[in-house]
């Protein structure tokens, strides 16, 4: 994407929309990018403003309900009039560490909270667009201000969905901007809310060019609506037929599970090294846990039979790179251990691939996806209700980028 710069100042005639009157300040708001990809940085600078003394740098966006969320920091103006968000530390605001995206992501709604709220960007064209407007204000006065579009989708991304009728499959397909060549593809597998993971994932890591499956094995049409014994053959038939499109390379498709979703990607991994050749765990569990919402039977079943509740997940069988991402903090269970497990069973099967457990001990079960949105701690679950995931903001945030950015880097890996 290509880089640009916008800067506004309320000095000359690029700021005669927001009210300001020319001549009485050459306060300067920078951005390097004025539109990107969601999941990248963007740097954000003040300058011109009064030295030594206080500002406030926010932002706002109006989410797909139309509810404006808002963040606010305050920061205090260098002895050259600069505020870098990049390495300046707000003294008060929505967020408190030196953090150049911490207005992105500490953003809440109207009623303040965002615990079992969720963002979602508006639609257009079909594609999710987020217009954020920073601005700059000082004693009641706005200084300078300029909107970001972040996009979820890059040019020439194509999304097909799958019905289980016509396919055998439910799910959406997502394949990049075609370019003539193969790239390594992922498996997506969502947790305990069924369904298809939110595609937000899926259409990012398209449009950095690798072809995603986005899979539903419950709660959706065409598959059970109870997490209770399906079958590991259908998670390999949903990696073959992944294999067949014209962009992928079969030699490198990845299983990407978030939560519940975690064990199958680990189990196609180990039992199907042919057709999934390594997995991205995501506040993952170590041992096959029992059916969902409803306990008492199996949630997964291989050749015909249960696997048994609470053995460990074997990875002898694993052909490929593993990453796993946990919190300390997590209340659903304990991911932290889970990943530590993974990591020494892959040691002691003396794997020869890249393994690698990324912990942040302040983080909840919500460190799966793309940073640079506004979280809470809490959701509201599509089958139990509300739900407690742990962690704090800025911690999950912490993890989030992490996360994202060792799972990018592991799909780079794989490129040939």
């Amino acid at each position: 994407m290509k880089r640009s710069s916008v800067a506004l100042t309320a000095a000359g005639c690029l700021l005669a929309a927001t009210g300001c009157t020319p001549g009485t300040t050459h306060v300067t708001l920078t951005v390097d990018q004025a539109a990107a990809l969601a999941d990248q940085q963007v740097h954000v600078k003040v300058t011109g403003a009064p030295a030594g003394k206080p500002l406030e740098v926010g932002a706002e966006a109006v989410d797909r309900d139309g509810r404006k969320w808002h963040g606010q920091v305050t920061f205090t103006a260098d002895d050259h009039g600069t505020v870098v968000l990049d390495t300046a530390k707000p003294s008060a605001g929505s967020y408190h560490d030196t953090d150049g995206m911490g207005l992105f992501w500490s953003m809440n709604p109207p009623d303040g909270s965002p615990d079992a709220q969720s963002y979602l960007p508006p639609v257009e064209d079909g594609q999710a667009v987020e217009h954020l407007d920073l601005f700059v204000d000082r004693d009641g006065k706005r200084l300078a201000s300029t909107t970001i579009t972040r996009r979820w989708v890059a040019p020439g991304v194509t999304a097909r969905p799958l019905t289980r009728a016509k396919d055998k499959l439910t799910g959406l397909y997502v394949a990049p901007k075609p370019d003539g060549a193969k790239h390594p593809a992922v498996l997506l597998l969502g947790g305990s809310e069924g369904g298809l993971p939110p595609p937000s994932s899926t259409y990012l890591l398209a449009s950095h060019g690798y072809p995603v499956l986005d899979l539903a094995y419950f709660h959706a049409p065409g598959v059970p609506q109870d997490l209770r014994e399906i079958p590991l053959e259908y998670f390999a038939a949903a990696a073959q037929w992944l294999s067949r499109q014209p962009e992928v390379d079969p030699a490198h498709i990845v299983a990407l599970g978030t939560s519940f979703g975690s064990e199958p990607a680990l189990l196609v991994a180990d039992h199907f090294p042919r057709l999934v050749h390594g997995a991205v765990l995501l506040a993952p569990g170590a041992s096959v846990t029992g059916s969902f919402p409803h306990s008492g039977g199996a949630a997964w079943t291989y050749q015909g039979k249960p696997l048994p509740v609470n053995d460990p997940i074997p990875v002898d069988g694993v052909s490929g790179p593993v990453l796993a991402v946990a919190g300390g903090s997590d209340l659903t269970w304990d991911s932290k251990q889970s990943a530590e497990l993974i990591m020494l069973r892959l040691d002691e099967a003396h794997s020869a691939f890249p393994h690698e457990a990324v912990i942040v001990d302040a983080a909840g079960h919500g460190v799966g996806g793309a940073p640079y949105l506004p979280h809470g701690t809490k959701i509201n679950h599509p089958i139990v209700g509300p739900y407690d995931l742990g962690g704090s903001r800025p911690a999950n945030e912490a993890a989030l980028r992490r996360g994202w950015t060792k799972t990018l880097a592991l799909l780079a890996s794989l490129q040939r």
